[in-house]
């Protein structure tokens, strides 16, 4: 492995990079964000995520790809939620009426701690103070980054003094054929409901069968054109590791999403307009695609969706792998 520094943000934190490497696989690794800046497999000749050469378009047009968000990943509708009595309003940095992944200076926007290191490993901590976008309880994050011959794996924990909303997801864009439009990419789910949301993208009440809709993913099938940004309410019910997707390329190139959390956001990357990337590419409308695992958007107002909220004597855990084969 190696560091180095790569950039001085505009406010004077310095950022390193940390480059990873294991058998078959390297990854280039930020101590802004946690950020998978780059993620190559020996025998593609392409980039398996779309990332900014520029470390900082990753506080503006370049926010969250590849990133760690929280301290509340997804989103809080309103910016608001009650607990143990109390009203709490956090930063609305979505729309000006909601929180996105914990808001506008989220653990994405953080200059990580460098705790452990090794070839193809690293652990980075950061703490989020009481209050910070409005959240209770000081909060101490721990994510260990690492490639397993090839598989790229996240594990996350964190402990809190007070009780507080806590969902932390990787937000990689993922693309398997270099470049161009990933909805013909063929796409499985393992999710017979998710749920369905307003024109903010905040959970309706309720949630919906996928069956015979353009939600259901049960069987392998090319992405297409429908729209996605949603929460897929994954099968696996019992709090273990397993395989909940898997993302196929015209290559053959197979990625596989193995988790422990109880969803998955779907997003299609239809957001992206002509952004410059990773060897020279430019991004457009659908260039990669988000596969994020995490609790249940809005869950701190929801309590008919999995309890999301993390208290003191308690450690939350969460981990994701993304395995690739040919």
């Amino acid at each position: 492995m190696t560091v180095s520094t790569v950039a001085t943000l505009p406010d004077g934190r310095v950022v390193q990079r940390i480059t990873l490497q294991s058998q078959g696989m390297t990854a280039q690794v930020l101590t802004l964000g946690g950020i998978v800046q780059d993620l190559r497999m020996d025998g593609v000749a392409a980039p398996l995520v779309l990332g900014s050469p520029d470390v900082a378009a990753y506080l503006g047009r370049a926010r969250y790809w590849g990133a760690i968000v929280g301290r509340f990943a997804n989103r809080i509708g309103g910016g608001r939620f009650a607990l143990n009595g109390r009203d709490y309003q956090t930063d609305q940095n979505f729309l000006d009426r909601h929180t996105l992944h914990g808001g506008s200076d989220g653990l994405d926007q953080q200059i990580w701690t460098v705790e452990d290191l090794a070839a193809d490993r690293v652990t980075l901590s950061v703490s989020l103070p009481d209050g910070h976008m409005g959240f209770p309880g000081n909060l101490h994050v721990m994510a260990e980054i690492a490639l397993h011959a090839s598989t790229l794996a996240f594990d996350f924990t964190a402990e809190t003094d007070a009780p507080t909303p806590c969902s932390l997801a990787h937000h990689g864009y993922f693309n398997l054929d270099g470049g161009g439009d990933v909805r013909h990419h063929e796409l499985w789910i393992d999710a017979d409901r998710y749920l369905p949301v307003d024109q903010d993208l905040i959970p309706l009440p309720g949630m919906a069968p996928v069956a015979g809709t353009a939600f259901d993913f049960r069987q392998p099938r090319q992405i297409g054109a429908s729209g996605y940004d949603h929460n897929f309410c994954l099968n696996n019910g019992s709090g273990q590791r397993e395989t909940v997707a898997r993302l196929t390329g015209r290559s053959g190139l197979r990625m596989t999403v193995t988790t422990d959390a109880p969803g998955l956001q779907f997003y299609d990357g239809r957001h992206f307009k002509a952004e410059p990337g990773l060897d020279g590419q430019t991004y457009g409308a659908h260039a990669g695609v988000a596969l994020e695992t995490q609790s249940w958007p809005d869950a701190p107002n929801r309590p008919d969706f999995p309890d999301a909220i993390l208290r003191p004597g308690e450690k939350y855990r969460h981990s994701v792998s993304y395995g690739f084969n040919q």
